[in-house]
C-alpha cells in the first residue's frame, strides 16, 4: 500500500485506542481513584515496555544522562494524564477530547521557554485562534464553568509541555530509555500519590480487564500515531485524528446519554484551523 494509506490505517488505530482508553478509563473511575488508575496503567506498561525491549535487545540503550529531564517530563505527563482521567468523569467526552486537542497549542506557546525555539508570527495567530477555540467549548460564565472543564483544560498544557520535554529528550535518548522512565517513573509517582492517605485500593476482577486496557490502549495509541507520523506529514495525518471527537460524541450518546452540543464541534473546529495553520506553515 502506498505510503498515506498505512498512514491512514495506523490512524485508524490510534483513534480506536484512545477512544477505548476514555471509555475504559470512565468505566474504573467508580471504583479506583485517577492515582491508582495510573499507577495501575504504568505497571501494565512496565511488563509490556520491558518484554519488547528485552526482546528487541534494547534494554541497554537506557542512560541516567537525563535523569532531571525525565523526572520532569514525566511529572508533567502525569500530571496531565491524571487531570485528563477526572475531566473523563465530570464534563461529555466530545468536551474532554476537544479541549484536548488544544495540546499543539500549549506546545508552541512553551517551545521558547523548553527548546529555546521562537514563536512566529504564524505560531501567535494559531494560539490565539486556539484560544478562541477554547472558549468556544468552554464558554466561560458563573453557570457554565466547572472544575470538569478546568481540568480537561489543564490537562492539554500538561500534555503540551510534556511534548516539548519529548522532542527535547529526542535529541539524545532512545524511545526505549524515554518508555522505560515512562512507565517507571509514573508507577512510582501514582504509587506515592494513591497510597499517602493509606488508602489504597486493589482492583476488583471486574476492573482489572478495564485496566489492562488502559494500560494497552494507551502504549499502543502513541506507537500508531508515531508510526503514521513517520509514513506521511502531519498535513496528512492530524486532520485524521480530529474524527475521535464524533466518534466520541457518538458513544458518549449512545452509552452516556450524553447530548451531542454542535457548539463543541465550531469550538474543535476552530481548533482544528489553528493547529491546521501552524503545520502548513511549519512545512512551507
Amino acid at each position: 500500500m502506498a505510503p498515506h494509506v498505512c498512514a491512514a490505517f495506523w490512524m485508524i488505530g490510534a483513534i480506536v485506542s484512545f477512544t477505548s482508553m476514555a471509555v475504559a478509563g470512565r468505566a474504573v473511575s467508580f471504583e479506583l481513584d485517577t492515582f491508582e488508575i495510573m499507577f495501575y496503567r504504568s505497571c501494565v506498561g512496565i511488563v509490556i515496555v520491558f518484554s519488547v525491549a528485552g526482546y528487541a535487545g534494547t534494554l541497554g540503550q537506557v542512560s541516567r544522562a537525563k535523569f532531571g529531564l525525565h523526572l520532569i517530563r514525566n511529572l508533567a505527563h502525569f500530571s496531565g494524564q491524571n487531570l485528563w482521567f477526572y475531566a473523563l468523569t465530570a464534563i461529555p467526552l466530545a468536551q474532554v477530547f476537544a479541549l484536548e486537542f488544544t495540546t499543539p497549542i500549549w506546545a508552541i506557546l512553551l517551545a521558547p521557554l523548553v527548546l529555546g525555539e521562537r514563536i512566529t508570527r504564524t505560531g501567535a495567530m494559531a494560539a490565539a485562534l486556539g484560544f478562541i477555540g477554547i472558549l468556544i467549548v468552554a464558554r466561560p460564565s458563573p453557570d457554565a464553568l466547572s472544575w470538569g472543564l478546568g481540568a480537561a483544560a489543564l490537562s492539554a498544557v500538561g500534555f503540551g509541555l510534556t511534548a516539548v520535554l519529548t522532542r527535547r529528550l529526542t535529541r539524545t535518548e532512545t524511545i526505549t530509555g524515554i518508555l522505560v522512565y515512562l512507565t517507571v517513573l509514573q508507577a512510582i509517582f501514582g504509587a506515592i500519590a494513591a497510597g499517602y492517605d493509606g488508602d489504597f485500593m486493589l482492583p476488583s476482577p471486574a476492573t482489572t480487564p478495564w485496566l489492562f486496557l488502559i494500560g494497552c490502549a494507551g502504549l499502543l495509541a502513541h506507537f500508531c500515531l508515531t508510526t503514521a507520523l513517520r509514513l506521511a506529514p502531519a498535513s496528512f495525518v492530524m486532520p485524521i485524528d480530529f474524527a475521535r471527537l464524533p466518534l466520541i460524541a457518538i458513544i458518549g450518546m449512545l452509552v452516556y446519554a450524553e447530548p451531542i452540543d454542535a457548539l463543541v464541534f465550531v469550538g474543535a473546529a476552530v481548533i482544528f484551523a489553528a493547529n491546521w495553520i501552524n503545520v502548513r506553515a511549519a512545512k512551507g
